[in-house]
């Protein structure tokens, strides 16, 4: 019996040994993965072809703007195609979930498809991640554009090794273009591959530093909710950019300590902070501003902080390459984030 017990505690120690050797290979492939070079899919020409799909929320009452997108690009010389489903229905999403992920997955599938912009955020993309097949698209690589619930598929371009564009949607467009003339100018030069780099404001708050590195991030919600799944984002050694809407100052303070805890900013390169969009106030309140609770929830760290970017829920909303590597240098006095060409 001691003979045998002797066995079985060998066998089961090798097999631990083996699992845990298994496991640690795995996180170093995953890591690897995370950590390779980014594929910048082609800047579009004249001639190519846009497709406007929707993702996640309903688009009510919103046919003037898709018209107006449409407009938009065929000015530029675009050709566009929009998703069968763009104005289905289905309770808070624009179509069911299969409906909704059929049209994303035609157009990533199609060659003729340079870039795929989706028509507004809101929530639901998150809810179409797993039923996305990267196969073909891996083979013919396209720009997909969006911002805030769409942050959920930046996330995934990204660990999957892709560049994508944090920009404008369709519904952000108003009757008078001139109101967002940055907006629309720099999400256009992006797109057909002219390099725009941004000196932002100053800020008595920012945290004085430089740093190099790939840009990563969007929304925080999202950025929180991909927390501990495929989607969650590697930011060593990259720019982490993030924005937010709508949120109470404990919220956003609980989204950070959250992420704090998961080690998400420990081997951060640098932080760039963007709108933060009609916080609501609550009947206790926090008692600083925005600014003071984000370097308070980061003061472990001694990564260089920018505020002031113009990139968000506002109006004023400029593109930023997500995956491109990007020089951060910030002072007081003004900061400066400028892409590699």
């Amino acid at each position: 019996m001691v003979l045998r017990s002797l066995v079985i505690i060998t066998f089961l120690t090798i097999n631990i040994g083996q699992s845990i050797q298994i496991y640690a290979q795995n996180k170093t492939d995953n890591s690897k993965k995370m950590t390779s070079e980014i594929i910048q899919p082609p800047y579009l020409k004249k001639g190519d072809t846009v497709a406007i799909v929707a993702p996640s929320g309903i688009l009510k009452n919103r046919e003037r703007e898709v018209q107006q997108a449409k407009d938009l690009l065929k000015n530029w010389g675009l050709n566009v195609v929009v998703g069968d489903h763009v104005f289905s229905k289905a309770n808070h999403f624009a179509g069911t979930d299969d409906e909704r992920c059929e049209d994303l997955q035609k157009v990533m599938d199609d060659p003729k498809i340079s870039a795929i912009w989706c028509a507004r955020g809101g929530y639901g993309t998150v809810r179409i991640l797993d039923k996305l097949d990267y196969t073909k698209f891996k083979e013919h690589p396209k720009w997909i554009i969006g911002y805030s619930d769409i942050t959920a598929l930046h996330n995934q371009l990204h660990n999957n090794g892709f560049q994508s564009l944090h920009a404008l949607m369709c519904v952000s467009l108003t009757k008078d273009l001139s109101e967002i003339k940055e907006t629309v100018d720099t999400f256009k030069s992006t797109l057909f591959g002219k390099p725009v780099s941004y000196i932002l404001e100053g800020s008595s708050d920012n945290k004085i530093g430089k740093a190099t590195g790939p840009l990563v991030g969007g929304n925080l919600t999202m950025l929180h909710t991909m927390l501990g799944s495929d989607e969650s984002l590697d930011t060593s050694g990259k720019i982490l950019f993030i924005e937010e809407i709508g949120e109470y100052k404990y919220h956003i303070d609980r989204m950070l300590q959250s992420m704090k805890r998961a080690g998400y900013f420990e081997n951060l390169g640098g932080l760039i902070v963007g709108d933060m969009t009609k916080l609501r106030k609550n009947t206790t309140l926090w008692g600083s501003s925005i600014e003071q609770l984000i370097l308070d929830a980061l003061a472990d760290y001694d990564f260089p902080i920018a505020f002031n970017m113009p990139a968000g829920h506002e109006k004023d909303n400029r593109a930023l390459v997500l995956g491109k590597t990007v020089t951060l240098d910030v002072s007081k006095d003004s900061s400066s984030v400028i892409c590699e060409n």
